[in-house]
């Protein structure tokens, strides 16, 4: 099956902070066979907590200004957040790599989404960014923020099939489109619903791609980010309009509530095919 894992935090097995992934799994093994983009998150876990520093970070890896009416550039410079040095400090951060460690985050992209849009820039509790975007997504909103798509040869995989090409999931032409309606003062449930409207046709896009080169049409959605109904409904919708069979959670959590089944099942299929 095609798996797609969207989620805040997971390990991967390259030693990045994983969370925007397109796996071809079975009960044995699984190749990464798409995935978002790396950034860098600067102070760690402090990103996190601050979702500005995640937005500053997207808008620096795409090549993107920090432009001093930004609300994560505000938040940065504010006294009651940080201090006025603090973007000179992000950039030495950025710039020299140091207490930066990278993700591929779906969640994180989230909370950068939910930082430029003017949503939230400091955080209390898990997914409280993607949860308010979220909510302020205008349900009539036809308009989409396109991802870029490129591929490359697969990293970060055990032992990768020659056959199946890593795509690259790129961001850039989203940030761009979405700063462009920020300078028109775009309503934020506009910018919400554009956004998600994007991530979903980016998934049924990816995993069109993935059943050309492999025959698989079948597909699991999993991770904390598919907690998310107004992604999850319009990601199904197009999916199912595409010819795919669908997996979605009913009696097991999308979230980390999840993963001790899954890993049980996995040692289960490893341990019967040793015997």
């Amino acid at each position: 099956m095609i798996g797609v894992a969207f989620d805040g935090t997971g390990y991967g097995t390259d030693g990045a902070i994983w969370g925007g992934e397109f796996l071809l799994a079975d009960y044995h093994n699984f190749q990464r066979v798409a995935h978002l983009a790396e950034v860098p998150l600067p102070g760690g876990d402090a990103a996190i907590r601050q979702p500005w520093r995640v937005a500053l970070a997207w808008l620096q890896k795409c090549g993107m200004g920090w432009e001093a009416e930004l609300a994560p550039v505000k938040a940065a410079t504010s006294s009651q957040l940080a201090g006025s040095d603090t973007l000179t400090a992000i950039q030495h951060q950025l710039t020299h790599r140091i207490n930066t460690p990278s993700t591929t985050s779906m969640g994180r992209l989230f909370d950068a989404i939910a930082a430029l849009a003017g949503v939230r820039q400091v955080v209390n509790y898990e997914a409280q960014a993607a949860i308010e975007i979220e909510a302020m997504a205008d349900p009539l909103e036809k308009g989409v923020y396109p991802f870029g798509i490129t591929s490359e040869e697969a990293p970060g995989n055990k032992d990768p099939d020659p056959n199946v090409i890593a795509y690259i999931i790129d961001p850039a032409p989203l940030l761009g489109s979405l700063l462009t309606d920020l300078k028109k003062h775009m309503p934020i449930p506009a910018i919400s619903a554009r956004f998600h409207n994007g991530v979903a046709e980016m998934v049924r896009d990816v995993v069109v791609t993935i059943r050309h080169e492999t025959g698989v049409s079948q597909v699991a959605l999993s991770g904390g980010v598919w907690q998310n109904t107004t992604l999850l409904t319009k990601t199904v919708v197009l999916l199912r309009s595409s010819g795919f069979d669908i997996l979605l959670h009913r009696q097991v959590p999308p979230n980390d509530g999840g993963i001790a089944l899954g890993q049980a099942v996995i040692g289960h299929f490893r341990y019967m095919t040793q015997a």
